[in-house]
Protein backbone atom coordinates (compact mmCIF):
# COMPACT_ATOMS: atom_id res chain seq x y z
CA UNK A 1 0.00 0.00 0.00
CA UNK A 2 3.03 2.28 0.43
CA UNK A 3 3.84 2.03 -3.29
CA UNK A 4 2.55 4.61 -5.74
CA UNK A 5 0.08 3.58 -8.44
CA UNK A 6 2.82 3.55 -11.08
CA UNK A 7 5.07 1.36 -8.92
CA UNK A 8 2.23 -1.08 -8.32
CA UNK A 9 1.42 -1.17 -12.01
CA UNK A 10 5.11 -1.75 -12.82
CA UNK A 11 5.15 -4.89 -10.67
CA UNK A 12 1.88 -6.06 -12.16
CA UNK A 13 3.19 -5.39 -15.67
CA UNK A 14 6.40 -7.33 -15.00
CA UNK A 15 4.83 -10.47 -13.61
CA UNK A 16 1.78 -10.74 -15.85
CA UNK A 17 4.11 -10.32 -18.81
CA UNK A 18 6.58 -12.93 -17.58
CA UNK A 19 4.52 -15.80 -16.17
CA UNK A 20 2.89 -16.77 -19.48
CA UNK A 21 5.14 -14.71 -21.73
CA UNK A 22 6.57 -17.75 -23.52
CA UNK A 23 3.08 -18.98 -24.39
CA UNK A 24 2.14 -15.47 -25.56
CA UNK A 25 5.23 -15.38 -27.79
CA UNK A 26 4.18 -18.65 -29.43
CA UNK A 27 0.60 -17.36 -29.83
CA UNK A 28 1.81 -14.12 -31.45
CA UNK A 29 4.17 -15.90 -33.86
CA UNK A 30 1.64 -18.51 -35.01
CA UNK A 31 -1.25 -16.04 -35.03
CA UNK A 32 0.76 -13.58 -37.12
CA UNK A 33 1.64 -16.29 -39.64
CA UNK A 34 -2.05 -17.25 -39.78
CA UNK A 35 -2.91 -13.98 -41.54
CA UNK A 36 -1.43 -15.68 -44.60
CA UNK A 37 -2.70 -19.17 -43.84
CA UNK A 38 -4.24 -19.60 -47.31
CA UNK A 39 -1.01 -18.56 -49.00
CA UNK A 40 1.03 -20.83 -46.72
CA UNK A 41 -1.25 -23.73 -47.63
CA UNK A 42 -0.80 -23.00 -51.33
CA UNK A 43 2.98 -22.98 -50.88
CA UNK A 44 2.80 -26.28 -48.99
CA UNK A 45 0.77 -27.81 -51.82
CA UNK A 46 2.85 -26.82 -54.87
CA UNK A 47 1.00 -29.34 -57.04
CA UNK A 48 -2.16 -27.18 -56.89
CA UNK A 49 -2.09 -24.24 -59.25
CA UNK A 50 -4.37 -21.96 -61.21
CA UNK A 51 -7.73 -20.37 -60.47
CA UNK A 52 -11.22 -21.72 -60.98
CA UNK A 53 -14.76 -20.37 -61.21
CA UNK A 54 -16.40 -21.04 -57.81
CA UNK A 55 -19.72 -21.91 -59.46
CA UNK A 56 -18.22 -24.37 -61.93
CA UNK A 57 -15.94 -25.92 -59.30
CA UNK A 58 -18.88 -26.37 -56.91
CA UNK A 59 -21.04 -28.00 -59.57
CA UNK A 60 -18.15 -30.34 -60.41
CA UNK A 61 -17.74 -31.14 -56.69
CA UNK A 62 -21.44 -32.04 -56.47
CA UNK A 63 -21.01 -34.45 -59.38
CA UNK A 64 -18.04 -36.05 -57.59
CA UNK A 65 -19.98 -36.42 -54.34
CA UNK A 66 -22.93 -37.97 -56.17
CA UNK A 67 -20.58 -40.75 -57.28
CA UNK A 68 -18.43 -41.14 -54.15
CA UNK A 69 -20.83 -40.38 -51.28
CA UNK A 70 -24.40 -40.77 -52.59
CA UNK A 71 -25.72 -42.18 -49.31
CA UNK A 72 -24.31 -39.44 -47.05
CA UNK A 73 -26.73 -37.51 -44.87
CA UNK A 74 -24.97 -34.16 -45.45
CA UNK A 75 -22.43 -32.71 -47.85
CA UNK A 76 -20.24 -29.70 -47.10
CA UNK A 77 -18.44 -27.86 -49.90
CA UNK A 78 -15.94 -25.00 -49.65
CA UNK A 79 -15.47 -23.63 -53.17
CA UNK A 80 -12.19 -22.05 -54.35
CA UNK A 81 -11.82 -18.34 -53.72
CA UNK A 82 -9.44 -15.50 -54.43
CA UNK A 83 -6.76 -17.06 -52.20
CA UNK A 84 -7.27 -20.77 -52.90
CA UNK A 85 -7.25 -22.95 -56.02
CA UNK A 86 -8.91 -26.14 -54.75
CA UNK A 87 -12.36 -27.25 -53.60
CA UNK A 88 -12.68 -28.79 -50.15
CA UNK A 89 -15.45 -31.35 -49.62
CA UNK A 90 -16.59 -33.15 -46.50
CA UNK A 91 -19.53 -35.46 -45.92
CA UNK A 92 -21.34 -37.02 -42.98
CA UNK A 93 -22.05 -40.73 -43.57
CA UNK A 94 -25.56 -41.98 -42.86
CA UNK A 95 -23.93 -44.68 -40.73
CA UNK A 96 -20.49 -44.06 -39.27
CA UNK A 97 -18.31 -47.17 -39.36
CA UNK A 98 -16.00 -48.06 -36.44
CA UNK A 99 -12.49 -46.73 -36.88
CA UNK A 100 -13.52 -44.18 -39.53
CA UNK A 101 -11.28 -41.11 -39.54
CA UNK A 102 -11.92 -37.59 -40.81
CA UNK A 103 -9.69 -38.24 -43.83
CA UNK A 104 -12.06 -41.02 -44.88
CA UNK A 105 -14.92 -38.52 -45.28
CA UNK A 106 -13.13 -35.57 -46.87
CA UNK A 107 -11.34 -34.81 -50.12
CA UNK A 108 -9.61 -32.03 -52.05
CA UNK A 109 -10.76 -31.57 -55.65
CA UNK A 110 -9.52 -29.52 -58.57
CA UNK A 111 -11.68 -27.18 -60.64
CA UNK A 112 -12.94 -30.04 -62.82
CA UNK A 113 -14.08 -32.11 -59.84
CA UNK A 114 -11.22 -34.60 -59.96
CA UNK A 115 -9.43 -35.83 -56.87
CA UNK A 116 -6.20 -33.87 -56.68
CA UNK A 117 -2.86 -35.61 -56.42
CA UNK A 118 -1.44 -33.20 -53.86
CA UNK A 119 0.64 -33.88 -50.78
CA UNK A 120 -1.05 -34.42 -47.44
CA UNK A 121 -0.48 -31.38 -45.22
CA UNK A 122 -2.28 -29.24 -42.69
CA UNK A 123 -0.69 -26.16 -44.23
CA UNK A 124 -1.34 -22.72 -42.80
CA UNK A 125 -4.51 -23.96 -41.11
CA UNK A 126 -2.36 -25.74 -38.51
CA UNK A 127 -0.60 -22.49 -37.54
CA UNK A 128 -3.99 -20.79 -37.28
CA UNK A 129 -5.35 -23.49 -34.95
CA UNK A 130 -2.09 -23.67 -33.00
CA UNK A 131 -2.39 -20.10 -31.75
CA UNK A 132 -5.55 -20.88 -29.77
CA UNK A 133 -5.91 -24.70 -29.68
CA UNK A 134 -2.21 -25.45 -29.03
CA UNK A 135 -1.32 -29.11 -29.68
CA UNK A 136 -1.06 -32.44 -27.83
CA UNK A 137 -3.54 -31.04 -25.29
CA UNK A 138 -7.31 -31.51 -24.98
CA UNK A 139 -8.83 -28.59 -26.89
CA UNK A 140 -10.98 -27.38 -24.01
CA UNK A 141 -7.99 -27.16 -21.63
CA UNK A 142 -5.84 -25.53 -24.30
CA UNK A 143 -8.44 -22.83 -24.84
CA UNK A 144 -8.73 -22.15 -21.12
CA UNK A 145 -4.93 -21.80 -20.93
CA UNK A 146 -4.87 -19.50 -23.95
CA UNK A 147 -7.68 -17.45 -22.41
CA UNK A 148 -5.72 -16.96 -19.17
CA UNK A 149 -2.68 -15.92 -21.22
CA UNK A 150 -4.78 -13.41 -23.18
CA UNK A 151 -6.16 -11.96 -19.95
CA UNK A 152 -2.62 -11.62 -18.60
CA UNK A 153 -1.67 -9.92 -21.86
CA UNK A 154 -4.50 -7.40 -21.55
CA UNK A 155 -3.50 -6.61 -17.97
CA UNK A 156 0.14 -6.25 -19.01
CA UNK A 157 -0.77 -3.81 -21.80
CA UNK A 158 -2.98 -1.64 -19.58
CA UNK A 159 -0.52 -1.65 -16.67
CA UNK A 160 2.29 -0.86 -19.11
CA UNK A 161 0.41 2.21 -20.36
CA UNK A 162 0.01 3.45 -16.78
CA UNK A 163 3.60 2.64 -15.85
CA UNK A 164 5.33 4.47 -18.69
CA UNK A 165 4.41 8.10 -18.18
CA UNK A 166 6.90 9.06 -20.93
CA UNK A 167 5.61 6.41 -23.29
CA UNK A 168 5.30 8.70 -26.32
CA UNK A 169 8.65 10.35 -25.67
CA UNK A 170 10.27 6.93 -25.33
CA UNK A 171 8.72 5.96 -28.66
CA UNK A 172 11.19 8.28 -30.41
CA UNK A 173 14.20 6.90 -28.49
CA UNK A 174 15.83 3.77 -29.85
CA UNK A 175 19.40 3.59 -28.59
CA UNK A 176 21.61 0.71 -29.69
CA UNK A 177 24.50 -0.83 -27.83
CA UNK A 178 23.29 0.40 -24.43
CA UNK A 179 22.52 -2.96 -22.85
CA UNK A 180 19.41 -2.87 -20.67
CA UNK A 181 18.51 0.61 -21.96
CA UNK A 182 18.46 -0.68 -25.55
CA UNK A 183 16.15 -3.57 -24.63
CA UNK A 184 13.81 -1.15 -22.85
CA UNK A 185 13.79 1.17 -25.88
CA UNK A 186 13.03 -1.77 -28.18
CA UNK A 187 10.25 -2.93 -25.88
CA UNK A 188 8.73 0.56 -25.76
CA UNK A 189 8.92 1.19 -29.50
CA UNK A 190 7.47 -2.19 -30.49
CA UNK A 191 4.68 -1.75 -27.91
CA UNK A 192 3.70 1.84 -28.80
CA UNK A 193 4.02 1.58 -32.57
CA UNK A 194 1.18 -0.94 -32.79
CA UNK A 195 -0.54 -0.22 -29.46
CA UNK A 196 -4.09 0.04 -30.92
CA UNK A 197 -3.53 -3.30 -32.67
CA UNK A 198 -2.27 -4.93 -29.47
CA UNK A 199 -5.34 -3.80 -27.52
CA UNK A 200 -7.71 -4.81 -30.32
CA UNK A 201 -6.19 -8.22 -30.99
CA UNK A 202 -6.04 -9.16 -27.30
CA UNK A 203 -9.56 -8.05 -26.41
CA UNK A 204 -11.20 -9.47 -29.55
CA UNK A 205 -9.30 -12.72 -29.00
CA UNK A 206 -11.08 -13.07 -25.67
CA UNK A 207 -14.41 -12.22 -27.31
CA UNK A 208 -14.05 -15.11 -29.78
CA UNK A 209 -14.37 -17.58 -26.91
CA UNK A 210 -16.45 -15.46 -24.54
CA UNK A 211 -19.14 -18.12 -24.11
CA UNK A 212 -16.47 -20.57 -22.95
CA UNK A 213 -14.85 -18.17 -20.48
CA UNK A 214 -18.09 -16.61 -19.19
CA UNK A 215 -20.87 -19.22 -19.41
CA UNK A 216 -22.69 -17.93 -16.33
CA UNK A 217 -25.30 -15.88 -18.18
CA UNK A 218 -26.14 -18.85 -20.38
CA UNK A 219 -26.40 -21.18 -17.39
CA UNK A 220 -28.67 -18.73 -15.56
CA UNK A 221 -31.12 -18.43 -18.46
CA UNK A 222 -30.99 -21.75 -20.32
CA UNK A 223 -31.35 -25.24 -18.87
CA UNK A 224 -29.46 -26.58 -21.89
CA UNK A 225 -26.62 -24.54 -23.48
CA UNK A 226 -27.64 -25.90 -26.90
CA UNK A 227 -30.89 -23.93 -26.60
CA UNK A 228 -28.87 -20.72 -26.27
CA UNK A 229 -26.96 -21.36 -29.50
CA UNK A 230 -30.17 -22.34 -31.28
CA UNK A 231 -31.68 -19.00 -30.22
CA UNK A 232 -28.64 -16.91 -31.15
CA UNK A 233 -27.85 -18.74 -34.39
CA UNK A 234 -31.19 -20.12 -35.60
CA UNK A 235 -31.03 -22.68 -38.39
CA UNK A 236 -33.75 -23.99 -40.66
CA UNK A 237 -34.93 -27.32 -39.35
CA UNK A 238 -33.86 -30.11 -41.68
CA UNK A 239 -36.61 -32.35 -43.02
CA UNK A 240 -36.42 -36.11 -42.76
CA UNK A 241 -35.58 -38.09 -45.87
CA UNK A 242 -38.74 -38.84 -47.85
CA UNK A 243 -37.32 -41.96 -49.44
CA UNK A 244 -38.22 -40.58 -52.87
CA UNK A 245 -35.11 -40.18 -55.06
CA UNK A 246 -34.76 -36.84 -56.82
CA UNK A 247 -31.80 -35.28 -58.65
CA UNK A 248 -30.22 -32.25 -57.03
CA UNK A 249 -31.02 -28.95 -58.76
CA UNK A 250 -28.13 -27.04 -60.30
CA UNK A 251 -26.08 -25.19 -57.69
CA UNK A 252 -24.79 -22.55 -60.12
CA UNK A 253 -28.00 -20.43 -60.25
CA UNK A 254 -28.40 -20.70 -56.48
CA UNK A 255 -24.89 -19.31 -55.93
CA UNK A 256 -25.49 -16.48 -58.39
CA UNK A 257 -28.81 -15.62 -56.75
CA UNK A 258 -27.24 -15.59 -53.29
CA UNK A 259 -24.37 -13.41 -54.45
CA UNK A 260 -26.81 -10.96 -56.03
CA UNK A 261 -28.87 -10.93 -52.83
CA UNK A 262 -25.73 -10.05 -50.83
CA UNK A 263 -24.66 -7.22 -53.10
CA UNK A 264 -22.11 -9.18 -55.09
CA UNK A 265 -20.45 -10.92 -52.14
CA UNK A 266 -19.21 -14.44 -52.82
CA UNK A 267 -20.46 -17.71 -51.37
CA UNK A 268 -18.06 -19.25 -48.86
CA UNK A 269 -19.72 -22.48 -47.77
CA UNK A 270 -22.41 -24.81 -49.12
CA UNK A 271 -24.27 -27.35 -46.98
CA UNK A 272 -26.50 -29.89 -48.70
CA UNK A 273 -28.78 -31.96 -46.47
CA UNK A 274 -30.44 -35.17 -47.71
CA UNK A 275 -28.67 -35.15 -51.09
CA UNK A 276 -30.41 -37.23 -53.75
CA UNK A 277 -33.76 -37.10 -51.92
CA UNK A 278 -36.97 -35.21 -52.60
CA UNK A 279 -36.50 -33.38 -49.27
CA UNK A 280 -33.00 -32.18 -50.04
CA UNK A 281 -32.10 -28.64 -48.99
CA UNK A 282 -29.17 -26.39 -49.91
CA UNK A 283 -27.89 -23.68 -47.55
CA UNK A 284 -25.37 -21.13 -48.82
CA UNK A 285 -23.30 -19.01 -46.44
CA UNK A 286 -21.58 -15.77 -47.39
CA UNK A 287 -17.77 -16.00 -47.38
CA UNK A 288 -16.20 -14.46 -44.24
CA UNK A 289 -13.67 -12.68 -46.45
CA UNK A 290 -16.40 -10.58 -48.06
CA UNK A 291 -17.26 -8.41 -45.03
CA UNK A 292 -15.81 -7.43 -41.68
CA UNK A 293 -18.50 -9.43 -39.86
CA UNK A 294 -17.26 -13.02 -39.63
CA UNK A 295 -20.68 -14.65 -39.35
CA UNK A 296 -22.03 -14.50 -42.88
CA UNK A 297 -25.61 -14.32 -44.02
CA UNK A 298 -27.27 -17.53 -45.19
CA UNK A 299 -29.76 -18.31 -47.94
CA UNK A 300 -31.65 -21.63 -48.21
CA UNK A 301 -33.01 -23.35 -51.32
CA UNK A 302 -35.07 -26.43 -52.00
CA UNK A 303 -32.54 -28.97 -53.22
CA UNK A 304 -34.88 -30.69 -55.65
CA UNK A 305 -36.50 -27.66 -57.31
CA UNK A 306 -33.98 -24.89 -56.67
CA UNK A 307 -36.78 -22.75 -55.21
CA UNK A 308 -35.71 -20.16 -52.65
CA UNK A 309 -36.87 -21.08 -49.13
CA UNK A 310 -35.67 -18.14 -47.04
CA UNK A 311 -32.79 -16.10 -45.71
CA UNK A 312 -31.23 -15.77 -42.28
CA UNK A 313 -32.80 -13.27 -39.89
CA UNK A 314 -31.06 -9.91 -39.38
CA UNK A 315 -28.54 -9.98 -36.56
CA UNK A 316 -29.27 -8.27 -33.27
CA UNK A 317 -26.93 -5.65 -31.86
CA UNK A 318 -25.00 -8.06 -29.63
CA UNK A 319 -24.63 -10.72 -32.33
CA UNK A 320 -23.55 -8.15 -34.92
CA UNK A 321 -20.98 -6.70 -32.51
CA UNK A 322 -19.59 -10.14 -31.74
CA UNK A 323 -19.41 -10.94 -35.46
CA UNK A 324 -17.47 -7.74 -36.18
CA UNK A 325 -15.05 -8.31 -33.28
CA UNK A 326 -14.30 -11.84 -34.44
CA UNK A 327 -13.85 -10.48 -37.97
CA UNK A 328 -11.43 -7.83 -36.70
CA UNK A 329 -9.41 -10.49 -34.89
CA UNK A 330 -9.19 -12.95 -37.77
CA UNK A 331 -8.66 -10.30 -40.45
CA UNK A 332 -10.22 -12.46 -43.18
CA UNK A 333 -11.95 -9.40 -44.66
CA UNK A 334 -8.63 -7.63 -45.22
CA UNK A 335 -7.28 -6.97 -48.70
CA UNK A 336 -3.62 -7.67 -49.41
CA UNK A 337 -2.33 -4.29 -48.19
CA UNK A 338 -4.32 -4.46 -44.95
CA UNK A 339 -3.28 -8.08 -44.42
CA UNK A 340 0.36 -7.03 -44.61
CA UNK A 341 -0.41 -4.32 -42.04
CA UNK A 342 -1.93 -6.99 -39.79
CA UNK A 343 1.18 -9.13 -40.34
CA UNK A 344 3.62 -6.31 -39.52
CA UNK A 345 1.61 -5.33 -36.45
CA UNK A 346 1.73 -8.95 -35.34
CA UNK A 347 5.52 -8.90 -35.74
CA UNK A 348 5.67 -5.82 -33.51
CA UNK A 349 3.57 -7.70 -30.96
CA UNK A 350 5.97 -10.62 -31.16
CA UNK A 351 8.91 -8.25 -30.67
CA UNK A 352 7.14 -6.60 -27.73
CA UNK A 353 6.72 -9.93 -25.92
CA UNK A 354 10.20 -11.16 -26.83
CA UNK A 355 12.01 -7.99 -25.75
CA UNK A 356 9.96 -7.95 -22.55
CA UNK A 357 11.16 -11.45 -21.68
CA UNK A 358 14.79 -10.54 -22.42
CA UNK A 359 14.46 -7.26 -20.49
CA UNK A 360 13.52 -9.23 -17.37
CA UNK A 361 16.88 -11.03 -17.41
CA UNK A 362 18.81 -7.93 -18.54
CA UNK A 363 17.57 -5.91 -15.56
CA UNK A 364 18.27 -8.63 -13.00
CA UNK A 365 21.63 -9.70 -14.37
CA UNK A 366 23.19 -6.46 -13.12
CA UNK A 367 22.00 -7.21 -9.58
CA UNK A 368 23.35 -10.76 -9.41
CA UNK A 369 26.06 -11.24 -6.73
CA UNK A 370 27.85 -13.65 -9.07
CA UNK A 371 26.67 -13.37 -12.72
CA UNK A 372 28.59 -16.58 -13.54
CA UNK A 373 26.38 -18.49 -11.10
CA UNK A 374 22.86 -17.06 -11.19
CA UNK A 375 20.10 -18.46 -9.02
CA UNK A 376 17.81 -21.21 -10.33
CA UNK A 377 14.84 -19.00 -11.24
CA UNK A 378 17.05 -16.74 -13.33
CA UNK A 379 18.56 -19.72 -15.16
CA UNK A 380 15.11 -21.16 -15.91
CA UNK A 381 13.87 -17.86 -17.38
CA UNK A 382 17.05 -17.39 -19.40
CA UNK A 383 16.94 -20.91 -20.88
CA UNK A 384 13.24 -20.66 -21.67
CA UNK A 385 13.90 -17.34 -23.44
CA UNK A 386 16.52 -19.00 -25.66
CA UNK A 387 14.34 -22.03 -26.35
CA UNK A 388 11.19 -20.08 -27.20
CA UNK A 389 12.54 -16.98 -28.95
CA UNK A 390 14.95 -18.92 -31.19
CA UNK A 391 13.51 -22.45 -30.95
CA UNK A 392 9.88 -21.91 -31.88
CA UNK A 393 10.66 -19.94 -35.07
CA UNK A 394 13.20 -22.65 -35.94
CA UNK A 395 10.40 -25.19 -35.45
CA UNK A 396 8.20 -23.36 -37.96
CA UNK A 397 11.07 -23.40 -40.47
CA UNK A 398 11.42 -27.15 -39.91
CA UNK A 399 7.66 -27.48 -40.52
CA UNK A 400 8.17 -25.97 -43.98
CA UNK A 401 11.25 -28.10 -44.64
CA UNK A 402 9.44 -31.28 -43.61
CA UNK A 403 6.72 -30.43 -46.12
CA UNK A 404 9.29 -30.65 -48.88
CA UNK A 405 11.46 -33.49 -47.57
CA UNK A 406 9.07 -36.10 -46.15
CA UNK A 407 8.07 -38.84 -48.64
CA UNK A 408 4.82 -37.99 -50.43
CA UNK A 409 3.39 -41.46 -49.75
CA UNK A 410 4.35 -41.51 -46.08
CA UNK A 411 1.60 -42.62 -43.69
CA UNK A 412 0.32 -39.81 -41.41
CA UNK A 413 2.48 -37.42 -43.38
CA UNK A 414 0.63 -34.27 -42.29
CA UNK A 415 0.98 -35.22 -38.63
CA UNK A 416 4.69 -35.86 -39.03
CA UNK A 417 5.13 -32.37 -40.42
CA UNK A 418 3.64 -31.12 -37.17
CA UNK A 419 5.74 -33.51 -35.07
CA UNK A 420 8.86 -32.15 -36.80
CA UNK A 421 8.04 -28.64 -35.57
CA UNK A 422 7.85 -29.74 -31.95
CA UNK A 423 10.84 -32.09 -32.19
CA UNK A 424 12.97 -29.20 -33.48
CA UNK A 425 11.66 -26.91 -30.76
CA UNK A 426 12.40 -29.54 -28.11
CA UNK A 427 15.91 -30.06 -29.48
CA UNK A 428 16.67 -26.32 -29.19
CA UNK A 429 15.31 -26.37 -25.62
CA UNK A 430 17.63 -29.26 -24.73
CA UNK A 431 20.55 -27.48 -26.40
CA UNK A 432 19.78 -24.28 -24.45
CA UNK A 433 19.86 -26.22 -21.17
CA UNK A 434 23.19 -27.89 -21.94
CA UNK A 435 25.09 -24.89 -23.33
CA UNK A 436 26.28 -21.69 -21.60
CA UNK A 437 23.66 -18.96 -22.01
CA UNK A 438 25.62 -16.76 -24.40
CA UNK A 439 26.61 -19.68 -26.61
CA UNK A 440 23.04 -20.95 -26.45
CA UNK A 441 21.74 -17.65 -27.79
CA UNK A 442 24.29 -17.50 -30.62
CA UNK A 443 23.78 -21.10 -31.67
CA UNK A 444 19.98 -21.04 -31.30
CA UNK A 445 19.64 -17.93 -33.44
CA UNK A 446 22.15 -19.31 -35.96
CA UNK A 447 20.16 -22.55 -36.24
CA UNK A 448 16.99 -20.55 -36.96
CA UNK A 449 18.85 -18.48 -39.58
CA UNK A 450 20.21 -21.56 -41.35
CA UNK A 451 16.85 -23.30 -41.38
CA UNK A 452 15.01 -20.32 -42.87
CA UNK A 453 17.78 -19.88 -45.45
CA UNK A 454 17.41 -23.57 -46.34
CA UNK A 455 13.68 -23.30 -47.12
CA UNK A 456 14.03 -21.61 -50.56
CA UNK A 457 16.98 -23.88 -51.43
CA UNK A 458 15.10 -27.08 -50.57
CA UNK A 459 12.00 -25.77 -52.34
CA UNK A 460 14.00 -25.18 -55.52
CA UNK A 461 15.60 -28.64 -55.26
CA UNK A 462 12.35 -30.54 -54.73
CA UNK A 463 9.78 -28.66 -56.85
CA UNK A 464 9.57 -26.85 -60.15
CA UNK A 465 8.49 -23.67 -58.35
CA UNK A 466 11.80 -22.41 -57.00
CA UNK A 467 12.61 -18.72 -56.74
CA UNK A 468 14.20 -18.31 -60.18
CA UNK A 469 11.49 -20.22 -62.14
CA UNK A 470 8.82 -18.39 -60.13
CA UNK A 471 10.32 -15.01 -61.08
CA UNK A 472 10.34 -16.10 -64.73
CA UNK A 473 6.65 -17.08 -64.55
CA UNK A 474 5.58 -14.16 -62.37
CA UNK A 475 4.41 -16.55 -59.63
CA UNK A 476 4.20 -13.89 -56.93
CA UNK A 477 3.00 -16.18 -54.14
CA UNK A 478 6.11 -18.37 -54.35
CA UNK A 479 8.37 -15.37 -54.95
CA UNK A 480 7.06 -13.58 -51.85
CA UNK A 481 7.23 -16.68 -49.69
CA UNK A 482 10.86 -17.45 -50.58
CA UNK A 483 11.90 -13.81 -50.14
CA UNK A 484 10.19 -13.70 -46.74
CA UNK A 485 12.14 -16.78 -45.68
CA UNK A 486 15.39 -15.12 -46.76
CA UNK A 487 14.54 -11.91 -44.88
CA UNK A 488 13.80 -13.92 -41.72
CA UNK A 489 17.09 -15.80 -42.17
CA UNK A 490 18.96 -12.50 -42.44
CA UNK A 491 17.27 -11.12 -39.30
CA UNK A 492 18.14 -14.20 -37.24
CA UNK A 493 21.71 -14.19 -38.60
CA UNK A 494 22.06 -10.49 -37.72
CA UNK A 495 20.79 -11.18 -34.19
CA UNK A 496 23.21 -14.09 -33.77
CA UNK A 497 26.11 -11.92 -34.96
CA UNK A 498 25.17 -9.11 -32.56
CA UNK A 499 25.13 -11.51 -29.61
CA UNK A 500 28.45 -13.04 -30.70
CA UNK A 501 30.13 -9.62 -30.89
CA UNK A 502 28.58 -8.31 -27.68
CA UNK A 503 31.19 -7.54 -25.04
CA UNK A 504 29.77 -7.77 -21.49
CA UNK A 505 30.60 -5.01 -19.04
CA UNK A 506 33.49 -5.58 -16.70
CA UNK A 507 32.63 -6.95 -13.28
CA UNK A 508 33.48 -3.69 -11.54
CA UNK A 509 31.42 -1.66 -13.98
CA UNK A 510 28.52 -4.09 -13.57
CA UNK A 511 28.62 -3.79 -9.79
CA UNK A 512 28.79 -0.02 -10.03
CA UNK A 513 25.80 0.17 -12.35
CA UNK A 514 23.97 -2.32 -10.14
CA UNK A 515 24.64 -0.16 -7.06
CA UNK A 516 23.47 2.93 -8.93
CA UNK A 517 20.29 1.14 -9.91
CA UNK A 518 19.64 0.14 -6.29
CA UNK A 519 20.26 3.70 -5.08
CA UNK A 520 17.90 5.05 -7.77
Amino acid sequence: MKESLRQSMASLHTWTGLLLGWLLFMMFVSGTAAYFQEEITQWMQPEAAGQASPEQATQAAVAWLEKEAPDASTWFITPPGKRSATTQVFWVPAERKPGMRRGDTSAVLDSSGKLTDIRDTRGGFFLYRLHFDLHYLPVIWARYLVGVAAMFMLIAILSGIITHKKIFIDFFLLRFGKGQRSWLDSHNVSAVLALPFHLMITYTGLVTLATLYMPFGIAANYANPDKFFEAVFPDREAMERSGQPAPLASIDPMMRAASADWGGKAVGFIRIVNPGDRNASVTLTRAPSEAIGSRGETLAFDGATGKRLGASSPKGGATATESVMIGLHSGRFANMALRWLYFLSGLFGTAMVGTGLILWTAKRRQRLPDPARPYLGFRIVERLNIAVISGFPAGIASYFLANRLLPLTMASRAEWEVHTLFLTWGAVLLWAVLRPARRGWVEGLAIAALMYAAVPVVNAATTARGLIPSIARGDWLFITFDLTMLVLAALFAFAALRVLRHVPKAAGSRRASGSAAVMA
